[in-house]
């Protein structure tokens, strides 16, 4: 499949996580991907999705999916057009002093150095009152690991196909799993599900993309099990949709990451939620395995 560019040349600059433009004398162009992304593929006799079980370390994923020819486009030098609230995502400046993969393989290293850092990015960015990280992954494997069979999730790497990880019920199921003392009170008060996802090294193979929450009606939306030995998570899987607008920026450094929003309690913003998926950039087929590291947080506002 070929490559779809576009080189329109724009400026480069978008906020910091004190939201403060970053202004450059390089004219970037950019280069928007023709490619497909994997959607859930309905049977059409009104059965929910097939589970995706998860148990000694091993993530079995058997639900049927299809893919769909989709053009990605790149935000590179229009960065400041996307925020969290009017679209799902935002994309920021910001430095880690964390910055080599066995640091971030290394839970302890994540949870003391980083996960403070991202939990001070993000008040800053959202004025959250109260932050609380409770999952991290890093991905440093192929793209097809779902199907290495037994240890698997050892070997996790990019997810290829369009998801939100929590549903409206599945992102309570969370808050009352962590919360389990305070989650009455917690839910009458507005509450976010926020990732934070940074490249470790420059994003070559299998970026990721975002949709415009906007342009993602609920319609679209499956919710969809993720069963573990005594416990279980609700995400939405997405039907497929010609009108579903996908976003990447080329080439993200370590030092841009990127904000999704997985849930929000206010019914009344433009942007609850916004889908994301690996995507396969036809030119980039024989870079090395991507380095990523995403954390997810609840977000709550006084």
């Amino acid at each position: 499949m070929a490559t779809a560019v576009a080189t329109t040349q724009v400026s480069h600059g978008f906020g910091t996580s004190a939201q403060e433009p970053i202004h450059t004398s390089q004219t970037p162009e950019r280069h928007d991907v023709l490619t497909t992304i994997n959607y859930y593929k309905d049977p059409g006799d009104g059965s929910l999705p097939m589970p995706i079980v998860i148990a000694n370390n091993t993530v079995k994923n058997e639900r049927p999916h299809i893919p769909q020819h989709t053009i990605i486009h790149d935000v590179t030098g229009e960065e400041e057009k996307y925020s969290l609230d009017s679209h799902g995502f935002q994309f920021l400046r910001h430095k880690s002093k964390v910055k080599y993969l066995q640091d971030f393989q290394d839970d302890e290293v994540v949870k003391t150095n980083y996960y403070p850092e991202s939990i001070q990015l993000l008040k800053d960015v959202t004025g959250a009152s109260r932050v609380f990280i409770f999952d991290h992954k890093t991905r440093c494997g192929p793209s097809n690991w779902h199907k290495l069979g037994k240890g698997n999730r050892s070997s996790r790497g990019p997810l290829l196909r369009a998801h939100v990880d929590q549903s409206y019920d599945g992102a309570e199921l969370v808050l009352r799993r962590w919360f389990p003392d305070e989650a009455d009170e917690l839910v009458k008060r507005r509450y976010q599900i926020i990732n934070i996802w940074r490249p470790i090294r420059p994003i070559q193979k299998d970026p990721l993309a975002v949709a415009s929450a906007s342009s993602i009606p609920d319609s679209d939306l499956v919710a969809a099990s993720i069963i573990y030995p005594a416990d279980r998570d609700e995400t939405w899987t997405i039907l497929p949709r010609a009108t579903h607008k996908w976003y990447y920026k080329r080439g993200q450094r370590p030092d841009e990451v990127l904000l999704i929003k997985c849930f929000d309690s206010d019914e009344n913003v433009p942007a609850r939620r916004a889908p994301h998926s690996a995507f396969d950039d036809p030119s980039q087929k024989d870079a090395d395995a991507r380095e990523s590291i995403e954390t997810r947080a609840l977000v709550f506002y006084d």
